[in-house]
């Protein structure tokens, strides 16, 4: 299933959340994303349609396989590309915003061949960097 740019927004950012914390609920994407809790609302329940996010009787927000599978290949890409950006000099706080920009639009190919080259080219405590979003 293709899903757009913003719903791999909402799915990265519940992942990143889940990482740092036990729970997720709506506010906490409305207050990581800066957006209104009506509008989060609204996308939340599309992607429960897709089978992207469960909601249980808590309002703990979780992803399906499927939600897991993109929010984590958005994710890498993110991560990915700010390290390369970084790595050419790039301020960091400009690299997140570009690779935000740059992670949904990306060939699987090209990305492929950049995360080789990182891996080959990174050094390894940058690569072991936690993201700090």
């Amino acid at each position: 299933m293709a899903v757009s740019e913003a719903i791999e927004n909402y799915l990265e950012t519940i992942y990143i959340l889940s990482r740092k914390q036990n729970e997720v609920h709506a506010i906490d994407i409305c207050s990581y994303l800066s957006y209104s809790r009506p509008t989060v609302s609204i996308v939340l329940r599309q992607m429960r349609e897709h089978g992207l996010v469960t909601v249980n009787e808590d309002n703990h927000i979780f992803l399906t396989e499927e939600g897991l599978r993109i929010a984590s290949r958005v994710y890498e890409r993110h991560e990915v590309l700010t390290g390369m950006l970084t790595m050419l000099g790039v301020s960091r706080e400009t690299a997140l915003r570009d690779a935000c920009k740059i992670e949904h639009d990306l060939s699987d190919e090209t990305f492929e061949a950049i995360k080789r080259h990182m891996q080959r080219h990174m050094p390894q405590d940058a690569a072991a960097q936690e993201d700090d979003r």
